[in-house]
């Protein structure tokens, strides 16, 4: 919420500090007008000063309205996952990771409160459309060995773990730097073909570079799992507080262990070509209520 600083009215940190005091005694709006106003943020054009821009699409973020509280409101999905909100008194913002299976159209997350019971918030999920990318691996990455099966399930079911981890909301901003310098080689969402056999859309951003260069930080994070994994060979999960969550795979080296804490810029990792890759480069990853969203919403455009 902006305040515009006139000569005829009070300062605008004096203003804020009474529309904080006066919060006991004001009525959260009723659920109708939350809708629209949530509709009115998700829709809303990207402003640079606002991370990550607002994208109701599948795979993108909706930027949701709860209006004002003394306190931060909780707000969960309709699966009852918890959901990453920010701001202040005065404005709370639920952020909204939107699966790439979603279906357009009307969707809702509910709003808890003490008292009131649940509160519908709805916002509308617009259609995107992905490209296709066809990829030539080895036919023992696409077509899995019994033991090759069992041992991607078990880090299937570990990673699920690590991506349950929902710690203290975080207090500084959410955008992102880029985590290494390079040419994006394949966007969020593509729908992935390979050796001609349809599989997941790509859940990151493909960055190109070379093997050793230099991965960094792209906010100050917890790492919370490091490993070696059929797939995404040397990976790297940071939480960044509240539910997001960034992973980074493919690595030739990882120089953290789980529990370091990094701040922005920090280098942890190297860019390499492990796992079921085609070429050195880093795969990045950004998640929000274990949902994986489009990188490019939380940086600067290249």
């Amino acid at each position: 919420m902006a305040i515009q600083n006139h000569p005829s009215s009070p300062h605008p940190a004096t203003r804020r500090s009474a529309l904080i005091g006066t919060l006991g005694a004001l009525l959260l709006p009723a659920a109708p007008v939350f809708a629209a106003k949530s509709r009115a943020a998700a829709a809303s054009p990207a402003s640079s000063e606002v991370w990550p821009h607002a994208s109701a699409v599948p795979g993108g973020v909706a930027r949701l309205s709860l209006g004002t509280a003394a306190t931060r409101p909780v707000a969960r999905t309709t699966d009852d996952l918890p959901l990453l909100v920010i701001g202040d008194p005065i404005e709370w913002t639920a952020l909204v990771g939107i699966p790439l299976a979603a279906r357009p159209g009307n969707a809702h997350i509910v709003r808890r409160t003490e008292g009131a019971g649940d509160q519908p918030i709805a916002y509308a999920i617009a259609t995107k459309q992905y490209s296709e990318q066809r990829l030539k691996v080895a036919p023992g990455k696409v077509d899995l060995s019994p033991e090759d099966q069992a041992r991607y399930e078990r880090e299937r079911d570990h990673q699920a773990k690590v991506m349950a981890a929902f710690t203290e909301v975080p207090a500084h901003d959410l955008q992102m730097r880029v985590p290494v310098p390079g040419r994006r080689s394949s966007s969020f969402g593509l729908r992935r073909v390979f050796n001609g056999q349809s599989r997941n859309p790509h859940s990151g951003m493909d960055i190109a570079a070379a093997t050793g260069t230099a991965v960094r930080a792209p906010l100050p994070g917890r790492v919370i799992d490091t490993g070696d994994y059929f797939f995404n060979g040397g990976t790297v999960w940071l939480d960044h507080g509240g539910g997001l969550l960034t992973m980074y795979c493919h690595l030739s080296a990882i120089d953290v262990k789980v529990g370091d804490e990094l701040k922005t810029g920090d280098r942890f990792c190297a860019v390499g070509a492990t796992g079921r890759v085609t070429g050195p480069h880093l795969h990045w990853g950004v998640m929000l209520n274990r949902t994986m969203v489009d990188p490019a919403l939380f940086v600067p455009a290249a």
